[in-house]
């Protein structure tokens, strides 16, 4: 006894502009992270070095 399997669904329409201003605020909020990362590892590197210096 063989199966036939069903045919495959219509995928829903995207909205590539949507997604497109989705996956631009995501990368916005990457930077900003990561600045926000490094200034702090940067200010604590500075102390550090402050600490070991004097």
């Amino acid at each position: 006894m063989h199966l036939q399997a069903n045919p495959p669904r219509s995928l829903p329409p995207q909205d590539m502009e949507a997604m497109d201003a989705t996956e631009q605020q995501a990368q916005r909020l990457t930077y900003v992270v990561g600045a926000v990362a490094g200034a702090v590892l940067l200010v604590l590197l500075c102390l550090l070095c402050s600490r070991a210096l004097f």
